[in-house]
Formats: structure tokens, sequence, C-alpha cells
């Protein structure tokens, strides 16, 4: 018998949702909302993705709000399927649990005081998540919503991980402190590597590397998460597309000093750095690689920051886990640039990170080994499915009742 789970990622412009039957894990139905807000918005909806009876809706309207983006998608449900009246719950994506939230939760109205009281950090993310769970709620207000957090997985962090060393009473008041983020793709990614391998989870030290056009990086000893990149906030860590990830933190005070204000200075460091902030606007690694191949010195000096800060960040946790079984790519570019992939275990192969040619250069869905024969260390590609690891959250909190 199916078990329709609905799973939502609301943004501050956009909603993405697919149906899972957390039966068989199948997708029946994926969407996607842009331009939430704007003159004019877009839904597209599609039922069966990649099957014999798949079916799509393209809508173009203004899109007012969160509210109105759910009433379109109840609509799209409603014209082509499935029946959301099957749905069995839904899973939300939420961003920032801070201190409060370890795990994953039933929504209820403490809940949503709890993630207004965390917005302040997250102020980007939390209120569009807030706004999409209550509009959610009042659309299918009879069945469970539950609130699956991106920091849920990092909460196992050890104290000397996860401490800032600033005045710790400051610290305690404003819970300033590393959580980390893109936990349900750290999560996902290493126990289908340890499947994929026949391998037993417990048994494993594993760094998973989660490149997109956000990224961060973990050290995972046994399944449980010991060290992350990302910060008090995702911009601490690796370089990113549009965030710089680690830098010096005298420069919010110096360009404070120098004239901008804070909003200015947080608009730089989110949406104008990174790989686009060093090359005049190029954030994808397809384009960055043709402004490589025509000769262009900035796209190239971009390309060697990034490569320098992930190997540095793979070197200093094998030093903290003591010794890796496998390293594993995932996201967008992680499973796509096999160019980067190729750049970093190069530079790490004196360490025993010793990748095969040929398996990193072929294209799949699939997870797959592309280390050479006898490598010490294991090196995969895993494709991460954060949706179906939120039906799996979902589903685990609705068999506690």
């Amino acid at each position: 018998m199916a078990t329709p789970i609905l799973l939502l990622n609301c943004g501050s412009s956009s909603i993405k949702y697919q149906v899972i039957d957390a039966e068989s894990e199948a997708v029946m139905a994926t969407g996607l909302i842009q331009k939430i807000g704007l003159p004019s918005g877009t839904l597209d909806h599609t039922v069966a993705p990649g099957t014999t009876e798949e079916r799509t809706e393209h809508l173009e309207q203004p899109i007012p709000d969160h509210a109105e983006a759910l009433r379109l998608m109840t609509q799209a449900f409603a014209d082509l399927g499935p029946s959301l009246a099957e749905v069995k719950a839904v899973g939300h994506r939420t961003v920032h649990g801070g201190e409060r939230f370890r795990r994953t939760v039933r929504i209820d109205d403490s809940v949503i005081q709890g993630l207004r009281d965390l917005s302040p950090l997250a102020p980007l993310h939390n209120p569009p998540g807030i706004a999409g769970i209550e509009a959610a709620m009042a659309t299918l207000p009879n069945v469970p919503h539950v609130a699956i957090f991106d920091t849920a997985f990092f909460s196992t962090l050890p104290a000397e991980a996860y401490t800032y060393a600033i005045d710790a009473e400051l610290a305690a008041t404003y819970g300033i402190r590393k959580y980390g983020f893109h936990g349900t793709s750290h999560s996902y990614v290493s126990k289908k590597a340890a499947a994929t391998l026949g391998r037993d989870l417990d048994d494993l030290n594993q760094i998973v590397c989660h490149l997109g056009n956000g990224a961060s990086i973990s050290a995972i000893r046994g399944g449980v998460a010991i060290e992350t990149s990302m910060g008090l906030t995702p911009l601490q860590g690796l370089v990113m597309g549009t965030r710089p990830g680690d830098v010096d933190p005298g420069l919010h005070a110096f360009l404070a000093r120098e004239g901008m204000t804070i909003d200015e200075i947080d608009t730089m460091l989110n949406k104008k750095s990174g790989l686009a902030g060093m090359t005049g606007g190029t954030s994808d690694f397809r384009d960055l690689d043709a402004l490589i191949e025509s000769g262009d010195q900035a796209a190239r000096l971009a390309y060697g920051v990034y490569i320098h800060r992930l190997v540095s960040y793979i070197g200093s946790y094998l030093a903290l886990l003591g010794g890796v079984d496998v390293l594993v790519f995932t996201a967008g570019v992680g499973e796509n640039a096999a160019n980067v992939r190729e750049s970093v275990c190069d530079r790490l192969a004196p360490l025993g990170f010793l990748i095969d040619d040929e398996a990193n250069a072929v294209r799949s869905k699939q997870p797959r080994v592309i280390s050479q024969p006898g490598s010490p260390v294991t090196i995969m590609v895993v494709p991460t499915n954060e949706e179906l690891m939120m039906a799996r959250e979902t589903v685990a909190v609705l068999d506690e009742v």
C-alpha cells in the first residue's frame, strides 16, 4: 500500500516540492514554483517523472505570496494528480534548528514559535520557511507536518569543534557557535556510500564533500559527524558559487570603516563573492571551464582558490579522523565536475587518494567508486537525495507516535 509523503523546500521566492511513496521510495510527482512575490511567477508540475506515464503542467502568472503558491500547487495536483487526499504527512526542509531542535520533530505552535525565535540566526532562510509551513498547514490541515533540520545531523559535533574562541558569556547569550548545514545531504550520502560498498557504517571514517552552488564538507566517524565546514551561518568554510567561505573576521569591521553598511557587507558576502566575485559574475563550473579554456586568468585563479581550499579542508579532516576510509563527492559540482574531482585527488595522491581516470570520466546518476583498485582511500561519487532522506525522517517521526 502506498504511503505518499509531500516534501516542501520553501525559499524566499521559490518552493520546491516532491511526493515520494515512502513504501517503494518512488517519486510520484515533482514541482518547482519560482518568482514568488515578483510580477510574474511560474509553476512547473510533473507527475510520474522519468516514466512512460510522465505528465507535465506549466503555469505563468503573478504569485504574490506563499499562500497563493500553495494554492496553485494544490490545483496542479488536482489537475494532474496524484491526489493530495492520499498524502499521509508533509515534511518541511527547515534550515536552522539552532541548539533547540537537534532532530526531526512534528510541527506544532511551539515549534513554529521556536523557528521564529531562531530567525536572527538565519534571517534569509527561516522566515520564508515559516511562511511555507503556515501556508501548507492551512492547505493540508488534517495531516501531520514535520520539520527536518539542515543543522540536526551536526548536533553531534563535539564542543571543541563547535565552540568559537570568543567571549563565552557573549556566545551563550546569543547562541553563537558552529551549527553546520546541508546535514540532510551529508547524512543520506554517508549512509548510501556504506550501503553501496557493502560496509558497516559504524566501521567507516568518511569525508563527504557536498559541492553545489553552496558547498560544505564533513568528517564522519561511524556515521556520526565530528566536524563540518559551515558554521553559525552558511558563509563559513569552502569557496562557493556566490559566498567566499573562510575570510578574516576583521574584514567586516574594515569594510564598515571604509563606509559600507552592514546590509551592504552581508549582501556582498552572500551574493557577490565566491566564484562569482572572483570572476566578475561566473559561478557555474561549465562557464568557468569555458573561460579557463579561453585563457581567462581570473577564472583560472578562481578555480585554483576553490581547489586549494577544498584540499586544505580534506587534509585537515584526514588528520582529525586519524585516517579515512572513504572520500565522497556529491551535489551538482561534486557529481558532475570530473575535473574538480581529478584536481583534488591529484593533489592528495601522496596521501593515498588514487583516482582512476577512466572511472572518474564516467557520467552516471548511480553511486560508484572512482578510485584505482588497491587505493588506500576509496573515492566515490554518490548522488545526493535530500528529498528521500526527508521522507525517511518524516516516516520515522510518525512511527514514534
